[in-house]
């Protein structure tokens, strides 16, 4: 029996986990961790989990967090690079679902993120988990840094390209939307009912601190520097992100419509939560809700040398806490799919 602990488990990525793990019975969640409902139990919080779960919130600063083979962090960015150390130290493997280890310029991250990075040492050894790209680098991993909602979808959807050589790295734009629950579970005027319904907004267009992170995943597979343009914006919906993806063929290039969609069925035909949809079919975000897939399709509008690609997902699930399960299977030598294969809700 695997156990693992979840360090900030009252937010929406925390439930999420719970919603995955309490039905396995190869897993065991010792601990469910927050400062602000500690001593409560977790279904009097999450009443969709009664009858799954017993345990009470506790206080982080008074678990043993050593009893378990994996510690999840679902918890603000800064958190996790105080408390991780300690925990690999002990020999426990921690998936973490901040940005505290994604980025490996320190001072990058710090510039994006405002805040002094606490354990520099460990961002050299976290392994990105990205499943599609680092597979085998995330098995022997002690720490593996869960990537960003938007991060996935984009790299995702530009990775076939890219890694190919076959489109220029300083032009790419990635258009992306994400539901509401994106943005947490803490109260704020902007993710009001009244607010956020039957309302479409760009934000971060300036600059999103998602930017370096995709900009150096992109850099990985091209080998390149790359130049995103990225803008995100906010759909009036709960769950869901679409990416339209735009990227120019390299001069010369005689890809048609045909072989642009062998090429990304053939890079991810063997993937398990990634799924290519036929030419001429786009995906639609509640084709993905509560699932742990991907779903892609590419197009060449009127045979020019602009690639378009269109990417869906789950923000809480392979945007989150089903790709955070995903990398645990992977490091605990579990097959990668368990505990993930349940189909999206319809409607």
């Amino acid at each position: 029996m695997i156990k693992v602990g979840i360090i900030g488990g009252s937010g929406y990525t925390g439930v999420e986990l719970l919603r995955l793990l309490l039905p396995r019975d190869d897993v065991s969640v010792q601990f469910v961790s927050s400062r602000a409902h500690a001593g409560t139990r977790v279904d009097a919080q999450f009443t969709s989990l009664r009858g799954l779960c017993e345990l009470q919130f506790s206080d982080p600063a008074s678990i043993n967090q050593a009893d378990c083979d994996l510690v999840f962090f679902a918890t603000p960015n800064g958190t996790a690079m105080q408390q991780a150390p300690e925990l690999l130290a002990a020999g426990v493997k921690v998936v973490d679902l901040s940005a505290d280890y994604r980025i490996k310029d320190i001072a990058v991250w710090e510039t994006w993120y405002g805040l002094t990075h606490a354990s520099p040492d460990w961002v050299e050894k976290a392994v990105y988990g990205l499943p599609e790209m680092n597979r085998e680098a995330i098995q022997s991993a002690s720490l593996v840094a869960n990537p960003g909602c938007y991060p996935t979808t984009v790299q995702l959807g530009f990775l076939p390209l890219l890694e190919q050589g076959l489109v220029a790295t300083d032009g790419l734009i990635a258009d992306a939307k994400s539901g509401i629950s994106g943005a947490g579970r803490a109260a704020s005027v902007p993710n009001l009912l009244a607010e956020a319904s039957d309302n479409f907004k760009a934000y971060g267009v300036s600059g999103h601190r998602h930017l370096p992170e995709i900009e150096q995943g992109l850099a990985r597979m091209s080998d390149q520097p790359i130049e995103l343009t990225f803008t995100p914006h906010l759909l009036p919906i709960i769950r869901g992100i679409h990416a339209t993806l735009y990227a120019k063929l390299l001069p010369g290039s005689s890809l048609g419509q045909n072989d642009l969609q062998a090429l990304f069925e053939e890079r991810f035909a063997n993937e398990p939560f990634v799924d290519v949809l036929p030419s001429g079919i786009f995906p639609e975000t509640r084709s993905v809700k509560g699932s742990n897939t991907v779903r892609l399709s590419v197009v060449k509008p009127q045979d020019r040398n602009t690639v378009v690609v269109l990417a869906v997902e789950d923000n809480l699930v392979k945007g989150a806490a089903g790709q955070a399960v995903q990398n645990m299977n992977i490091m605990l030598g579990m097959e990668e799919s368990t505990g993930l294969l349940a189909p999206p809700l319809v409607p």
